[in-house]
């Protein structure tokens, strides 16, 4: 089975039937829950609260949203004046935070969230515009597999699921890591192209405190219980420098480890990064927190 179909039937699951196992223990503020139907709560995975961090009137993206708590509590941080897209690619999850978006709007007064089908390091595809294509288009064979690529190009090109240099703030919770080794570079790439200069990612995820060795990689079962497909811990900080973002902030690190297995330990990390280019982007008052890229190997961040 491949990552990506194990991390969907394996979400898909847990969006009927809650999975303690996936989540980290997390304080979300309460007032926002009030607003939100409790199955939306129950059925959300994640190990942080990057919506604490966002603003009045901001655009946010929120990848993997799941069953859209993240995005129906920053629906509410950032107002009326705000916007809110969420993105995931397992439909049972689209199902259920779509189902309950109306309620959410009629609960805190206004509708500014939207939910869009797409894998987060190809957020150029809308998978249920392909999907119309497609089925307009009647492809077999070889020639049908080419030219849905074709039209998968065309759809990036001329109608983008999130179009460059649009969004205010990337979040995401608990969802980098499932993405697959050879596609991170790529991913953290798209989380750059999709922001406006100056905006910033602000991401809770999982990482390790080594690499993990190919055997765990090579197990599904890890690898979509958020495992498998985590980054060193410094490696994780890199790859945001690595895809442009400077400076990037560590916002909260749990000293407590999530997971244990065999030596390695895996916690949870909160971080911001910034896309350079806006002379008004707030800049730090100290390099404290504050990722340091490193000329030397091992493992462990550097921070002053």
């Amino acid at each position: 089975m491949s990552t990506e179909n194990a991390v969907r039937d394996r979400y898909a699951n847990a969006a009927q039937t809650k999975e303690n196992s996936l989540c980290c223990a997390v304080d979300y503020n309460a007032k926002y829950l009030k607003a939100i139907p409790e199955e939306v709560i129950e059925r959300d995975y994640g190990c942080g609260d990057p919506s604490r961090y966002l603003r009045d009137g901001e655009t946010v993206l929120d990848l993997g949203s799941g069953t859209g708590k993240i995005c129906f509590i920053a629906s509410q941080v950032v107002g009326p004046k705000g916007r809110v897209i969420g993105v995931d690619m397992t439909d049972e999850m689209l199902d259920l935070a779509r189902r309950n978006a109306p309620l959410v709007a009629e609960n805190i007064g206004h509708a500014n969230v939207e939910f869009r089908k797409g894998r987060i390091q190809d957020l150029a595809l809308d998978f249920d515009l392909l999907d119309a294509e497609l089925n307009k288009a009647n492809l077999n064979g070889l020639k049908g597999f080419l030219e849905a690529e074709t039209i998968a190009d065309k759809l990036r090109n001329e109608s983008p699921m999130i179009a460059t240099e649009t969004i205010d703030v990337v979040v995401s919770n608990c969802v980098l890591n499932l993405v697959a080794a050879e596609l991170k570079p790529q991913l953290f790439g798209e989380l750059f192209r999709v922001l406006k200069p100056g905006g910033r990612a602000v991401i809770s995820d999982i990482v390790g405190s080594d690499d993990v060795p190919e055997t765990l990689q090579r197990d599904p079962e890890l690898w979509s219980g958020c495992i498998s497909g985590a980054l060193r811990e410094d490696r994780f900080l890199r790859a945001f420098a690595d895809a442009g973002f400077d400076p990037v902030r560590i916002l909260k690190r749990d000293e407590s480890p999530w997971r244990k297995v065999g030596e390695m330990t895996f916690r949870s990390l909160t971080v911001e990064a910034l896309k350079p280019g806006d002379s008004k982007t707030e800049k730090p008052s100290s390099t404290a927190n504050y990722f340091m890229p490193s000329t030397g190997g091992g493992g462990g961040t550097s921070c002053c």
